[in-house]
């Protein structure tokens, strides 16, 4: 059989590829699992500079295997289901803002459910013109998960947020490009060559600079102004202090191309 998450590290590039396309590579417990271990290696790994989130097949991914759920027993406690989404659901999307390293999703198909905010909560997003977002929650009579209430108002405002959770209405890759969910949308043949200058460009990039601005940007919605004046100052202190800082300088007086190493 063959491994339902894949993946492979070449050139600072981490690439992490759902495939169960047979079952529209709905996430199971175990490869959402594998999924978080892949993201937290990386945030620590200093040879990871990017890492690249894709899927085989047609579908980037329909949500969790609710076929697994549906044939789960016995008696359930007091919040059991509580634990369950916020081990499960919620720490996977959590791994990807929190991951120090930029995430790339790359969507080539549907994304429903978490497969739609594990696609929303990855900092950049390359869509197909076939790629399509959906809320599917409601359809199934079940409250939006997976990070979902914080992560659409933030994505979208709280209107369009609200009218996607409510219905469960398809919302195609231009619409997604137009209300700013995605950063690129491309025919599915341009999707991979996009997707690989994205990730070259970050790959080659001042890696720590593009952490510390990630985590900036991800904290500024739930914070103040003297936080985020006071955390955006403590950043540019510390990255003061990196081989790639005093190398944009360097690089900038001397009229060539800078040569980041990422730290």
């Amino acid at each position: 059989m063959s491994e339902s998450v894949l993946h492979q590290d070449e050139g600072g590039i981490r690439r992490i590829t759902l495939n169960r396309p047979e079952s529209a590579n709905a996430l199971r417990p175990e490869d959402r699992n594998r999924v978080i271990e892949l993201l937290d290696d990386a945030d620590g790994n200093p040879d990871v500079r990017v890492v690249v989130l894709a899927a085989a097949g047609r579908h980037f991914c329909s949500g969790a295997d609710v076929g697994g759920i549906a044939k789960s027993k016995g008696d359930k406690r007091v919040t059991d289901g509580m634990r369950r989404i916020m081990n499960g659901a919620q720490r996977l999307i959590a791994a990807v803002l929190d991951c120090g390293k930029p995430v790339i999703a790359v969507v080539q198909g549907a994304a429903a459910g978490i497969g739609a905010h594990l696609a929303l909560a990855a900092d950049l997003v390359v869509a197909s013109e076939e790629a399509t977002f959906v809320e599917s929650f409601v359809r199934r009579g079940l409250v939006v998960d997976g990070g979902g209430a914080y992560l659409l108002p933030r994505r979208l405002g709280m209107q369009k947020a609200k009218e996607l959770a409510f219905f469960g209405d398809k919302l195609p890759a231009a619409e997604a490009l137009a209300l700013g969910l995605v950063n690129r949308v491309v025919p599915a043949t341009e999707l991979a060559k996009t997707a690989e200058e994205f990730a070259q460009r970050l790959a080659t990039g001042p890696t720590s600079a593009i952490t510390l601005t990630k985590r900036l940007l991800n904290d500024s919605p739930d914070g103040d102004r003297a936080a985020a004046f006071l955390a955006e100052g403590m950043a540019q202190e510390l990255q003061s202090h990196a081989h790639d800082s005093g190398e944009g300088v360097r690089s900038f007086v001397e009229r060539r191309p800078a040569e980041f190493r990422g730290w």
